[in-house]
This record gives C-alpha cells, sequence and structure tokens, in this order.
C-alpha cells in the first residue's frame, strides 16, 4: 500500500500534474487499499469537520478587511500617519515601512498581505528617496514579518483551533514582542 501511494506520488510530481491534484490521487489511492468505500463516507466527513470551525472564519475576514483597505485607500493614509511620525526622523522613509508595517499588522495579520501591500507603495518610494532596490526590498520583507507577531495574527488563530488554547492570551502574548 506505501509502495503504490509513494509511486502514485512520485508520478504525478514527474509528470507535472498540479500539487493539490497530486495529493487528492495519493489519497484516493491509499483509500483504495483499505477500504473503497471508505471515500464515499470520510470525505464528506472531513471536508465538512473542517469548515465547523468558528475561529478559522476569522482568515478570509482578515483578507477581505486587507483588499478593502488597499481599494478604498486606506493604505495611503496609514502610510502618511507613518510618515507623520517617523519620517522627520534621519532614515525617515525606512522608518516608515517599519511603522507602516506594524500598523498593517495590526489590521489583516499576514506577512504576505503586508509585504505585497507596503511593497508597492514604498520601495518605489524608498527607490526615489535614493535607496537600493535591494535595501527597499529587503526592509519590506523583514518588516512584513511583524505580521505574524501583532495581533490579530492567522497563525495564532490556527494555533489556537489546533490546540485549543485561547486567542485572547495568545494575543495578548503577542503585543509586546511585537512592538
Amino acid at each position: 500500500m506505501v509502495a503504490a501511494m509513494f509511486a502514485t506520488l512520485l508520478a504525478n510530481t514527474l509528470l507535472g500534474i498540479p500539487l493539490f491534484l497530486t495529493l487528492i490521487v495519493t489519497a484516493l489511492v491509499g483509500f483504495a487499499f483499505v477500504d473503497p468505500g471508505m471515500i464515499a463516507r470520510m470525505m464528506p466527513q472531513q471536508f465538512f469537520g473542517g469548515l465547523n470551525s468558528f475561529s478559522l472564519m476569522a482568515i478570509p475576514l482578515f483578507i477581505l478587511a486587507g483588499n478593502l483597505m488597499n481599494a478604498c485607500g486606506m493604505t495611503e493614509r496609514l502610510m502618511r500617519v507613518a510618515r507623520l511620525l517617523v519620517g522627520h526622523l534621519r532614515g525617515g522613509i525606512g522608518h516608515v515601512n517599519v511603522v507602516g508595517s506594524v500598523f498593517m499588522s495590526g489590521v489583516n495579520g499576514s506577512a504576505a498581505a503586508d509585504a505585497s501591500a507596503l511593497g508597492s507603495l514604498l520601495v518605489p518610494a524608498m527607490r526615489r528617496d535614493g535607496y537600493s532596490t535591494a535595501f527597499a526590498a529587503g526592509l519590506t520583507a523583514g518588516s512584513s514579518l511583524i505580521g505574524p507577531i501583532i495581533p490579530p495574527s492567522i497563525f495564532m488563530i490556527l494555533y489556537s483551533a489546533q490546540t485549543n488554547t485561547s486567542v485572547g492570551q495568545l494575543f495578548l502574548g503577542g503585543v509586546v514582542p511585537g512592538l
């Protein structure tokens, strides 16, 4: 059974089949060796069981909030506030990058969303101010890693859902290290 599943995984990967289809086909091969009738009973149960988590509902809502912020211009407004706070310091646009990332982290909770939102705004601005593209991109990538630490964090919600720990306690524990 294990050899057949590994062979299926390897063959599908080498054929260039998308990863999600490769994993589904490999799982179906494994089910065929155990009990073919198990597929009809287990798949609906697993699909609906995965959707039945109240705390996981926050993840698509964070993504929606980030998209709405970009669409309505809130990201640019947050960058103006960050520029007012730290823009006057030496290397101000770099500080604006970090403070803007802290602001964005408090809204969407994702490092990837922070990097994409801030990268499109601040990397060109940093290049205009004389910073190299590599430095601007590196600072944006590094500062976006604050996202999973500062609440609300998608990873904290996933951790809470898997381990039955309090989301509120995780959020309280992430404030000081994030800041």
